[in-house]
């Protein structure tokens, strides 16, 4: 059986669904403001289907994403050479990461992964 999460646990829930899903969040999270009832932290990354998420977490980033959560904020030079992959190619898969959110930049341009959980959904 799964251990439960902490409240605090940082979770990315990663979907696959239309654009129109987040404009769906957005009109409930108002909903849920108007009514007086407290706002929910939620991130979300959505992506359009199966190819895309196969494709943005491929097995070379999800390597990437584990060594990042393994060993905290690190520039992406030290990164390529802990993965042993070319410099440009991590500087590729970090810059693609880091604009979906499910990486992060430092004050000093250092990357890390500030999730502790990714979850995914798969509605058909």
């Amino acid at each position: 059986m799964p251990k439960p999460q902490a409240a605090s646990t940082r979770v990315l829930e990663v979907r696959i669904g239309p654009a129109a899903d987040a404009l769906d969040r957005f009109e409930a999270a108002w909903n849920r403001r108007a009514e007086g009832r407290p706002a929910r932290a939620l991130s979300v990354l959505t992506l359009p289907a199966l190819p895309q998420l196969a494709q943005t977490l491929s097995p070379a980033r999800w390597a990437l994403l584990e060594a990042l959560r393994g060993s905290g904020p690190v520039s992406i030079y030290e990164l390529a050479k802990r993965l042993r992959r070319n410099y440009k190619n991590v500087h590729t898969d970090v810059t693609q990461l880091a604009a979906l959110g499910v990486i992060a930049r430092t004050s000093d341009n250092r990357v890390l992964v500030p999730w502790e959980v990714l979850r995914a959904e798969f509605a058909l």
